[in-house]
């Protein structure tokens, strides 16, 4: 029997607190333990923790029970994708030697059961937002990420935990449905349509779950955020669905 194919993101663990965060931890192995059986792939497709940074020899402490977890996965034959979001770009090469994830730092482009599947994060992506692509660049630069290494865990991770939380604030009122014409992401996809063709573009950061129409077979999936919705895609082989987990 095929296996199923299974994407999710925007976990956002550490926000908007240490509580809140390890209830929602508890939901994801919980979905993990409920889709293992039955998963060939697994892409995480990015912001899987609301800030993340590896020093030479030091790491955000927290979420075990997840790392532990998708070790088990990985170590039972299970391939697993993790992709760099606004969040967490800066993983470096900890998950892969510890538990044998490939990293992912833009999009990547896949062929499953004679399906073409365009993946990113989301971020940067489509018109506007200027401000934002501008101080991508900056933060994904080895100088930006050499200064930072040069501050204390204690004092860079307090520093970058303050600014995600604002960062946050300031886009809680992107989880509104723009239409069809106005969704940035959509409005990307369609530009590289005329181009090439895919069947799915799949994509986080969003934060809503969306299953839109580009026409000509053409599918634009949002798998949503897990601080409200639980929301993931799964692709069977034949058809990707948008799902809600319900523990």
């Amino acid at each position: 029997m095929s296996k199923n194919i299974y994407f999710a993101s925007d976990f956002h663990l550490g926000a908007p607190n240490y509580a809140e965060s390890r209830a929602r931890e508890k939901r994801i192995l919980s979905w993990l333990n409920f889709i293992e059986p039955n998963c060939a792939e697994l892409f995480l497709m990015g912001d899987i923790f609301d800030f993340w940074f590896e020093y030479e020899k030091v790491i955000p402490k927290g979420f075990i029970r997840l790392q532990g977890k998708l070790a088990q996965m990985a170590d039972s034959g299970i391939k697993i994708y993790f992709f760099k979001g606004n969040h967490d770009m800066w993983v470096r090469d900890y998950f892969t030697e510890e538990i044998g994830m490939e990293i992912i730092s833009d999009e990547l482009i896949i062929e499953r059961s004679n399906k073409k599947f365009y993946l990113h994060h989301g971020d940067g992506l489509g018109p506007g937002d200027r401000k934002y692509k501008f101080l991508r660049k900056i933060f994904r630069s080895k100088l930006c990420q050499w200064l930072f290494a040069r501050l204390h865990p204690n004092l860079g991770i307090s520093v970058a935990n303050a600014w995600s939380g604002n960062s946050k604030k300031r886009a809680g009122a992107d989880e509104v449905f723009f239409g069809d014409d106005y969704e940035w992401l959509a409005v990307y996809s369609k530009e590289i349509l005329q181009k090439e063709h895919f069947d799915y573009f799949i994509y986080g950061h969003r934060h809503l779950p969306l299953d839109l129409d580009l026409g000509n077979g053409s599918r634009y999936v949002n798998t949503g955020e897990w601080l409200s919705y639980n929301s993931y895609a799964v692709f069977d082989g034949v058809d990707l669905k948008l799902e809600y987990f319900k523990d």
